[in-house]
């Protein structure tokens, strides 16, 4: 779901995928599925290797990457590990599959919510129980349906998005799991159960749970009852690393050419404080796959896996924790996680007890660790475990009637819709328009190169990628198209229609013709003010006029300027996580005052100078100019409404 432009490093990814193909014993493509699944390769070391290295270090390299990790498991043993590239590019550190440290981001979930199934087992937590019965402080009921801990475990809650205090690189920044979830409790924008929207605040939430039942701190717990049990013996939650492993960090990046970051710390760390070696991953796996092994029941194991919620059937569903991502009429349980620096996915195939983990230490250039893990992950698959069902198709008459009724503007169940960040929509709506033959056009959705993907609908309101295994699938009632979701991110989050009044498809391009119009207004200015005392000419207004016209022109200057903060603002932001934790405070205060107040001065200055314009002596373009002066304030406040640019608080 993410966009690749560079198609230099596209290709050599594409010859990188080739000389995989051409490796020893290649699968057959799934065109010729009918032989594949006869001719696919035995799933032996010998062969995984061979494979491997025909893909990683090409893709690595030809990605601008630093290093990766690359694990396999089967039945109930690490097959291979592999380590590529260096964890430390200065000084020539190798990956090494059991002792370098790899941040987990959100693959951490997996160790909290196998601690809840613990839990569960134990009979200290009920799944469908009001959740305050468990805390110190309230989650209030939202629609008088309370929060239980099947909504945490299915990301149906219904949080808000937090980003304050989420990340850090400082330790003096990281409070206790405690106080992390009582300083901000987020809003609530949909009734438990109703809508999935991926909560990082809602993971913490379980493990803070975790804490307060089990009578253990949260890192304690998840050492003694997940870490030793399943013999992960390099990996921990814990903020601080312990002596023995922080010599054994990879560095981040950004990309392999890059210095190294900072390492990013997480106050939610059972939503994403993990870091392990990807042997310690391989071990969390083979238990998972092996009916709970040393960490849980075989019942407990099977009720995790195997209650499956689908908001949008038929596409993939969420289990307890794990989410489906299932690939050629195969089950596959999965997580990923991803930081700035960081990236990683397990995926587990239980039918086959089959287990693959990957991660990065650098986004690589377009972000192109994400390509680079999802091919990954369909090239393994379609290698060792081809097959899958023939496509049925809907004729086409229904079908472009179909494509006319998801075209539209949609935004994420997931997103931040209550602070001032919600302003960052006017960039990051998504759209779904219609291609040359009739058919969807998804803006969130694009091929490897960054090209338009092309869609065939296989049954009603069901699309699949031409070529691909994605689908997309909408939920109708009464005629109208009120969801949709993506396979790859169906489970955690779906896409929903944007209310009209705050649809980037207007707003975004009256944002800037008002800004346009307000800068030549406070532009020409100075400019007129010259010609006039050149050529001695001077128009023929009152002083209340002349007033109303300076005014307007000065708080639309103000207007520029406010907005420009708010710009320099969020880049400052979001570039820095330290900025998450209060540094900006002061800016954000004052921007909180001025927005209001010079917005609304510029719309009563506009107005006023329209009115005055309007019943003065004639004058065409002085009336149209005032009439856009003030519908460009308009537009400015009405975006700033909308997207809590007004408001108070510091939140977010």
């Amino acid at each position: 779901m993410r966009l690749f432009r560079s198609f230099k490093a596209i290709g050599a990814l594409a010859l990188a995928m080739i000389a995989a193909a051409v490796a020893p014993g290649s699968a057959q493509s799934v065109a010729q599925q009918g032989s594949a699944v006869a001719m696919a390769p035995a799933l032996t070391k010998a062969d995984v290797d061979a494979w491997l290295d025909g893909f990683m270090p090409y893709a690595l390299q030809r990605g601008n990457a630093a290093g990766a990790v690359v694990v396999v498991v089967s039945d109930g043993r690490i097959l291979t590990e592999r380590g590529f590239g260096f964890s430390d590019i200065a000084k020539r550190r190798p990956v090494d599959p059991e002792k370098t440290l790899f941040k987990q981001a959100s693959v951490s979930k997996t160790m909290t919510w196998t601690a809840v199934m613990q839990l569960v087992e134990a009979g200290k937590i009920d799944l469908d129980k009001d959740i305050n019965a468990y805390l110190d402080f309230r989650i209030p009921p939202y629609d008088g349906k309370p929060v239980t801990m099947r909504n945490l475990m299915t990301h149906t809650a219904g949080f808000d998005e937090v980003q304050r205090g989420l990340n850090s690189y400082e330790l003096k920044d990281i409070p206790s799991l405690g106080t992390a979830m009582k300083r901000q409790v987020p809003p609530r924008i949909y009734a438990p159960g109703t809508t999935p929207a991926y909560s990082n605040y809602g993971t913490a939430l379980a493990g803070y749970i975790v804490e307060r039942v089990s009578g253990m701190p949260f890192d304690d717990y998840v050492e003694q009852r997940i870490f030793g049990p399943a013999g992960m013996v390099r990996s921990t939650m814990r903020a601080e690393l312990p002596a023995s492993l922080a010599p054994l960090l990879a560095n981040g990046y950004l990309l392999g050419t890059g210095k190294p970051g900072r390492p990013e710390l997480n106050s939610f760390a059972p939503a994403g404080g993990l870091a392990a070696t990807g042997a310690d991953l391989g071990r969390f796996m083979i238990a998972h796959l092996d009916q709970g092994g040393a960490l849980l029941k075989p019942a407990t194991a099977a009720l995790m896996q195997n209650s499956i919620t689908r908001a949008i059937p038929p596409l993939n569903g969420m289990a307890l924790g794990f989410y489906e991502q299932n690939i050629n009429g195969r089950k596959v349980l999965s997580h990923a996680g991803d930081s700035p620096q960081f990236h990683s996915q397990l995926w587990m195939f239980p039918g086959e007890r089959v287990g693959l983990y990957m991660s990065m230490n650098a986004a690589g250039s377009d972000k192109l660790s994400a390509a680079i893990r999802n091919h990954l992950f369909e090239a393994f698959a379609d290698r060792y475990f081809p097959g899958g069902a023939r496509d049925g198709r809907v004729d086409a008459a229904t079908a472009r009637e179909h494509a006319r009724m998801m075209v539209g503007t949609y935004n994420k169940t997931r997103r931040l819709e209550t602070s001032f960040l919600k302003a960052m929509e006017l960039g990051g709506q998504f759209n779904v328009g219609l291609d040359a033959d009739g058919g969807i056009l998804f803006s969130a959705a694009s091929g490897i190169g960054g090209e338009n993907l092309r869609w065939v609908e296989i049954a009603p309101f069901v699309w699949r990628e031409v070529g691909g295994k994605r689908r997309i699938a909408a939920e109708v009632k009464d005629g109208r198209v009120t969801r949709f979701g993506i396979d790859s991110s169906s489970p955690f989050m779906l896409f929903e229609p944007v209310p009209w009044y705050s649809s980037s498809a207007w707003l975004t391009p009256a944002l800037f013709a008002s800004l346009a119009a307000l800068a030549l207004t406070v532009l020409f200015w100075p400019v007129t003010a010259l010609v006039r005392r050149h050529y001695g000419v001077r128009p023929e207004r009152g002083a209340a006029e002349w007033r109303a016209y300076r005014l307007t022109r000065a708080f639309a200057g103000l207007a520029i300027a406010v907005l420009v903060a708010w710009m320099i603002f969020a880049v400052a932001l979001l570039s820095d996580f330290s900025s998450l934790n209060g540094e900006l405070d002061g800016m954000l205060i004052a921007l909180r005052i001025a927005t209001p107040l010079v917005l609304g001065a510029l719309a009563a200055a506009a107005g006023w100078h329209l009115w005055l314009v309007w019943k003065g002596p004639p004058g065409k373009f002085a009336r149209v100019w005032s009439m856009v002066v003030l519908a460009s304030a308009a537009v400015l406040l009405w975006i700033v409404l909308v997207f809590h640019l007004i408001g108070y608080g510091t939140a977010f």
